[in-house]
């Protein structure tokens, strides 16, 4: 047994099919989409070099520079409302007595639920006929709101829906961090006579930045690869002011046929993920190793 550990042959015969399920179905896929990112590919014919030609017209195009502030607009929703707001549900769901599984449960469940019955949920509570919004709305004899329909609304509401599914995810993960802290260490700051704001701001909140930097880059990269509940709500519309750069891939690549150009806005926005990641690590996201 022992001069069978020793032979290499034996831990290559393990690692071998890993390795070939990694690069049959990661690997190859990434370097053929950067390879037809730069052709003229409409999936069936051969593929034409074009070199960046693809990537010049993503960027001359005026609805793709809509689509780059849709992702932003999900980005600077997800950063600056939903964290703090996610911060705040799992402080006081943490100091919960009673029932605290129930309003984990309950808070989670979106997250898990597909985005096809999401949007269609929500698309039932955002009708100005028959949802509940719009009952709400006419019993104070405001009149009915198109809110997937007008321009000025659909947006709006489509970063609540998203926000909506995602944020028991989030409030887990840093209820999770929460609840890991020591009570002694909170029972000591309280017998000092800190409040209970005061133990959140100055010793929770400190203590859990790991994990908040975490919840802040997967938005970040949320935000950038965001596209099933644009489909399914609005597919881009009203007149394109809600497409993301993701669905004007979907849609170009399996619509239109347009495989390369398909291609080629997917690597821009892992660019785009990949940067600005990169960017919040640099600056904000650097956190020092807490031990309690």
């Amino acid at each position: 047994m022992k001069n069978t550990l020793k032979n290499p042959a034996v831990y290559l015969m393990f690692v071998l099919p890993t390795v070939i399920l990694y690069g049959l179905f990661f690997l190859y896929p990434m370097f053929s989409s950067v390879f037809y990112a730069f052709t003229d590919w409409d999936g069936l014919n051969p593929a034409k070099f074009i070199g960046f030609d693809n990537f010049t017209k993503a960027f001359s195009d005026d609805q793709f520079h809509v689509a780059i502030w849709n992702n932003m607009s999900f980005l600077l929703f997800s950063v600056i409302l939903q964290v703090p707001v996610i911060i705040v549900f799992a402080l006081l769901i943490s100091n919960v007595k009673k029932f605290q599984g129930f309003y984990k449960t309950t808070v989670f469940i979106p997250s898990i639920l597909s985005t096809s019955v999401i949007g269609i949920l929500w698309g039932f509570i955002y009708d100005p006929d028959i949802g509940p919004i719009a009952a709400f709305l006419k019993f104070f004899g405001v009149e009915p709101i198109y809110w997937l329909a007008e321009s000025k609304w659909a947006m709006k509401a489509i970063l609540i829906t998203n926000a909506w599914q995602w944020v028991g995810f989030y409030i887990i993960l840093i209820l999770a961090a929460i609840l890991a802290i020591p009570r002694d260490i909170d029972e000591a700051a309280a017998i000092d006579g800190a409040t209970a704001p005061q133990r959140a701001w100055y010793l929770t909140l400190p203590l859990i930045k790991p994990i908040i930097s975490v919840v802040v880059m997967l938005s970040i990269a949320g935000a950038m690869r965001v596209v099933d509940v644009v489909l399914v709500m609005t597919n881009g519309g009203p007149a394109g002011t809600t497409e993301v750069m993701g669905s004007i891939m979907v849609n170009k690549a399996i619509k239109y046929g347009e495989y390369g150009y398909g291609m080629s806005l997917a690597i821009i926005i892992f660019a785009f993920a990949l940067v600005l990641t990169a960017i919040y690590q640099l600056t904000f996201g650097r956190t020092e190793r807490i031990e309690y």
